[in-house]
Protein backbone atom coordinates (compact mmCIF):
# COMPACT_ATOMS: atom_id res chain seq x y z
CA UNK A 1 0.00 0.00 0.00
CA UNK A 2 1.02 3.49 -1.01
CA UNK A 3 0.70 6.46 1.31
CA UNK A 4 1.24 8.86 -1.70
CA UNK A 5 3.02 12.24 -1.35
CA UNK A 6 1.57 15.09 0.06
CA UNK A 7 -0.50 17.85 -2.47
CA UNK A 8 -1.71 20.91 -1.94
CA UNK A 9 -4.82 21.07 -0.22
CA UNK A 10 -7.91 22.87 -1.20
CA UNK A 11 -10.26 23.69 1.35
CA UNK A 12 -12.62 21.17 1.97
CA UNK A 13 -9.14 18.80 2.65
CA UNK A 14 -9.13 20.43 6.09
CA UNK A 15 -12.33 18.72 6.89
CA UNK A 16 -12.86 16.11 9.42
CA UNK A 17 -12.46 12.63 8.37
CA UNK A 18 -13.77 9.65 10.76
CA UNK A 19 -11.95 6.10 9.93
CA UNK A 20 -13.68 3.18 11.65
CA UNK A 21 -11.68 -0.03 11.38
CA UNK A 22 -10.29 -2.49 13.76
CA UNK A 23 -6.85 -3.07 12.56
CA UNK A 24 -4.98 -0.61 14.76
CA UNK A 25 -1.90 -0.83 11.58
CA UNK A 26 -4.33 0.32 8.98
CA UNK A 27 -5.71 3.24 10.83
CA UNK A 28 -2.51 4.57 11.67
CA UNK A 29 -1.29 3.99 8.04
CA UNK A 30 -4.58 5.90 7.06
CA UNK A 31 -4.59 8.49 9.36
CA UNK A 32 -0.75 9.07 8.56
CA UNK A 33 -2.03 9.47 4.67
CA UNK A 34 -4.83 11.19 4.65
CA UNK A 35 -2.99 14.08 6.97
CA UNK A 36 -0.63 13.99 4.84
CA UNK A 37 -2.82 15.39 2.36
CA UNK A 38 -4.29 17.81 4.21
CA UNK A 39 -7.14 16.57 6.08
CA UNK A 40 -7.82 16.16 9.97
CA UNK A 41 -8.71 12.49 10.61
CA UNK A 42 -9.90 11.39 13.48
CA UNK A 43 -10.58 7.67 14.53
CA UNK A 44 -12.93 4.30 16.04
CA UNK A 45 -12.31 0.73 16.17
CA UNK A 46 -15.16 -0.91 16.37
CA UNK A 47 -18.91 -0.02 15.27
CA UNK A 48 -20.79 1.20 18.20
CA UNK A 49 -18.39 3.72 18.89
CA UNK A 50 -17.54 4.43 15.12
CA UNK A 51 -21.58 5.29 15.13
CA UNK A 52 -21.68 7.49 17.90
CA UNK A 53 -18.59 9.15 16.35
CA UNK A 54 -19.75 9.89 13.09
CA UNK A 55 -23.03 11.34 14.56
CA UNK A 56 -21.02 14.11 15.68
CA UNK A 57 -21.70 17.27 13.24
CA UNK A 58 -17.90 18.41 13.19
CA UNK A 59 -17.17 14.61 10.94
CA UNK A 60 -17.84 15.39 7.08
CA UNK A 61 -16.79 11.71 5.89
CA UNK A 62 -16.67 8.42 7.11
CA UNK A 63 -14.00 5.79 5.84
CA UNK A 64 -16.03 2.46 7.56
CA UNK A 65 -14.62 -0.95 7.09
CA UNK A 66 -17.21 -3.81 7.15
CA UNK A 67 -16.04 -6.37 9.36
CA UNK A 68 -16.08 -4.80 13.20
CA UNK A 69 -16.97 -5.64 16.24
CA UNK A 70 -19.46 -4.63 18.66
CA UNK A 71 -21.50 -3.61 15.62
CA UNK A 72 -21.26 -4.10 12.10
CA UNK A 73 -20.25 -1.96 9.11
CA UNK A 74 -23.49 -2.88 7.66
CA UNK A 75 -25.32 -1.78 10.80
CA UNK A 76 -23.50 1.42 10.94
CA UNK A 77 -24.09 2.00 7.24
CA UNK A 78 -28.34 1.46 8.33
CA UNK A 79 -28.21 3.52 11.15
CA UNK A 80 -26.41 6.80 9.41
CA UNK A 81 -28.27 6.04 6.14
CA UNK A 82 -31.57 6.84 8.93
CA UNK A 83 -29.69 9.32 11.15
CA UNK A 84 -27.56 11.32 9.37
CA UNK A 85 -28.69 10.58 5.72
CA UNK A 86 -26.88 13.01 3.93
CA UNK A 87 -23.03 11.63 5.50
CA UNK A 88 -20.86 10.30 2.79
CA UNK A 89 -19.56 7.18 3.56
CA UNK A 90 -16.74 5.43 2.15
CA UNK A 91 -16.54 1.56 2.50
CA UNK A 92 -12.99 0.70 2.83
CA UNK A 93 -12.59 -3.45 3.23
CA UNK A 94 -10.97 -6.25 2.19
CA UNK A 95 -14.34 -8.35 0.76
CA UNK A 96 -13.58 -7.58 -2.31
CA UNK A 97 -16.14 -9.68 -4.15
CA UNK A 98 -18.52 -8.27 -6.56
CA UNK A 99 -21.90 -9.35 -4.21
CA UNK A 100 -20.30 -7.48 -1.01
CA UNK A 101 -19.23 -4.46 -3.28
CA UNK A 102 -23.03 -3.94 -4.76
CA UNK A 103 -24.17 -5.14 -0.66
CA UNK A 104 -22.45 -2.44 0.50
CA UNK A 105 -23.39 -0.01 -1.98
CA UNK A 106 -26.73 -0.91 -1.88
CA UNK A 107 -26.83 -0.38 1.93
CA UNK A 108 -26.17 3.55 1.47
CA UNK A 109 -22.30 3.78 0.97
CA UNK A 110 -20.83 6.52 -1.55
CA UNK A 111 -18.15 4.51 -2.77
CA UNK A 112 -15.96 1.22 -2.18
CA UNK A 113 -12.35 0.59 -1.90
CA UNK A 114 -10.68 -2.56 -1.60
CA UNK A 115 -7.70 -3.35 0.65
CA UNK A 116 -4.89 -3.52 -0.31
CA UNK A 117 -5.27 -0.15 -1.19
CA UNK A 118 -3.30 3.32 -2.20
CA UNK A 119 -3.92 6.61 0.69
CA UNK A 120 -3.25 8.96 -2.51
CA UNK A 121 -6.77 7.22 -4.19
CA UNK A 122 -8.53 7.08 -1.10
CA UNK A 123 -7.81 10.71 -0.64
CA UNK A 124 -8.78 11.13 -4.18
CA UNK A 125 -12.16 9.48 -3.46
CA UNK A 126 -12.44 11.48 -0.37
CA UNK A 127 -12.31 14.95 -2.08
CA UNK A 128 -14.46 13.70 -4.92
CA UNK A 129 -17.45 13.09 -2.33
CA UNK A 130 -16.46 16.02 -0.49
CA UNK A 131 -17.05 18.33 -3.63
CA UNK A 132 -20.19 16.77 -3.55
CA UNK A 133 -21.03 17.73 -0.49
CA UNK A 134 -20.06 21.33 -0.52
CA UNK A 135 -22.31 22.03 -2.80
CA UNK A 136 -25.20 20.76 0.02
CA UNK A 137 -26.09 17.81 -2.25
CA UNK A 138 -25.59 14.45 -2.93
CA UNK A 139 -26.11 14.29 -6.48
CA UNK A 140 -23.90 15.14 -9.37
CA UNK A 141 -25.26 16.67 -12.47
CA UNK A 142 -23.94 17.60 -15.70
CA UNK A 143 -25.56 18.38 -19.00
CA UNK A 144 -29.01 16.51 -19.46
CA UNK A 145 -27.16 13.40 -16.78
CA UNK A 146 -28.62 13.63 -12.87
CA UNK A 147 -27.17 10.98 -10.54
CA UNK A 148 -27.82 10.46 -7.27
CA UNK A 149 -25.42 8.57 -4.58
CA UNK A 150 -27.77 7.97 -1.92
CA UNK A 151 -30.84 6.81 -3.79
CA UNK A 152 -29.09 5.53 -6.80
CA UNK A 153 -31.18 7.28 -9.12
CA UNK A 154 -30.05 8.23 -12.95
CA UNK A 155 -31.83 10.87 -14.95
CA UNK A 156 -31.08 11.66 -18.12
CA UNK A 157 -33.50 14.24 -19.88
CA UNK A 158 -35.72 14.16 -16.75
CA UNK A 159 -36.25 10.95 -17.85
CA UNK A 160 -34.91 7.90 -15.26
CA UNK A 161 -32.25 5.52 -16.48
CA UNK A 162 -32.39 2.09 -14.66
CA UNK A 163 -28.72 0.75 -14.71
CA UNK A 164 -27.42 -2.07 -12.93
CA UNK A 165 -25.29 -1.88 -9.66
CA UNK A 166 -22.15 -2.24 -11.46
CA UNK A 167 -23.33 0.11 -14.12
CA UNK A 168 -23.91 2.60 -11.66
CA UNK A 169 -20.85 2.19 -10.38
CA UNK A 170 -18.99 2.55 -13.51
CA UNK A 171 -20.97 5.99 -14.04
CA UNK A 172 -20.02 7.41 -10.91
CA UNK A 173 -16.71 6.42 -11.22
CA UNK A 174 -16.22 8.19 -14.63
CA UNK A 175 -17.98 11.29 -13.30
CA UNK A 176 -16.64 11.94 -10.51
CA UNK A 177 -12.57 11.79 -12.09
CA UNK A 178 -13.74 13.86 -15.24
CA UNK A 179 -12.21 14.87 -17.42
CA UNK A 180 -9.52 12.63 -16.40
CA UNK A 181 -8.93 9.66 -18.99
CA UNK A 182 -8.86 6.54 -16.75
CA UNK A 183 -7.05 3.60 -17.80
CA UNK A 184 -8.50 0.05 -17.76
CA UNK A 185 -6.83 -1.34 -15.07
CA UNK A 186 -7.53 1.92 -12.73
CA UNK A 187 -11.42 1.20 -13.21
CA UNK A 188 -10.74 -2.69 -13.31
CA UNK A 189 -9.58 -2.28 -9.82
CA UNK A 190 -12.12 0.47 -8.88
CA UNK A 191 -14.96 -0.64 -10.02
CA UNK A 192 -14.83 -4.89 -10.34
CA UNK A 193 -12.08 -5.44 -7.35
CA UNK A 194 -8.30 -6.85 -7.34
CA UNK A 195 -9.55 -10.51 -7.90
CA UNK A 196 -11.38 -9.83 -10.90
CA UNK A 197 -8.95 -11.54 -14.01
CA UNK A 198 -7.27 -9.05 -15.32
CA UNK A 199 -7.48 -10.33 -19.00
CA UNK A 200 -11.34 -9.91 -19.08
CA UNK A 201 -12.98 -7.43 -21.38
CA UNK A 202 -15.97 -6.89 -18.85
CA UNK A 203 -14.27 -3.24 -18.80
CA UNK A 204 -15.16 -3.23 -22.55
CA UNK A 205 -19.04 -4.55 -22.19
CA UNK A 206 -19.84 -2.61 -19.05
CA UNK A 207 -18.93 0.80 -21.23
CA UNK A 208 -20.85 -0.65 -24.04
CA UNK A 209 -24.18 -1.07 -21.39
CA UNK A 210 -23.93 2.48 -20.47
CA UNK A 211 -23.45 3.93 -23.38
CA UNK A 212 -26.90 2.34 -25.09
CA UNK A 213 -28.98 3.03 -22.12
CA UNK A 214 -27.45 7.05 -21.95
CA UNK A 215 -27.72 8.11 -25.16
CA UNK A 216 -30.38 10.02 -27.04
CA UNK A 217 -31.83 10.55 -29.85
CA UNK A 218 -30.51 14.27 -29.74
CA UNK A 219 -26.69 13.31 -28.34
CA UNK A 220 -24.36 10.52 -28.18
CA UNK A 221 -23.71 9.13 -24.29
CA UNK A 222 -21.45 11.03 -22.53
CA UNK A 223 -18.02 8.62 -22.45
CA UNK A 224 -15.09 8.73 -25.40
CA UNK A 225 -12.89 6.50 -25.51
CA UNK A 226 -8.93 7.91 -25.72
CA UNK A 227 -7.25 5.39 -28.05
CA UNK A 228 -4.87 3.13 -26.51
CA UNK A 229 -5.13 4.97 -23.01
CA UNK A 230 -8.78 4.19 -21.92
CA UNK A 231 -12.04 5.92 -21.34
CA UNK A 232 -12.97 9.94 -20.52
CA UNK A 233 -16.03 10.98 -18.85
CA UNK A 234 -17.13 13.50 -21.35
CA UNK A 235 -19.33 16.59 -20.16
CA UNK A 236 -19.76 18.48 -23.02
CA UNK A 237 -21.42 14.93 -24.85
CA UNK A 238 -24.16 14.76 -21.91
Amino acid sequence: MDCGGAIAAPAYDRAMILVVEDEPGIIDFVERGLRRQGFEVDSALDGESGLARALEPDVELVVLDLMLPKLSGAEVLQQLRALRSTLPVIVLTARGELEDRIAGLDAGAVDYLVKPFSVAELAARVRAQLRSASHGTTTIRTGSLQVDLLSRQVMVDGERVRLSSTEFELLVYLMQHRPQVLRRDQILRAVWGYTHDPGTNVVEVYIGYLRRKLRTAERAAPITTVRSVGYRFDEESS
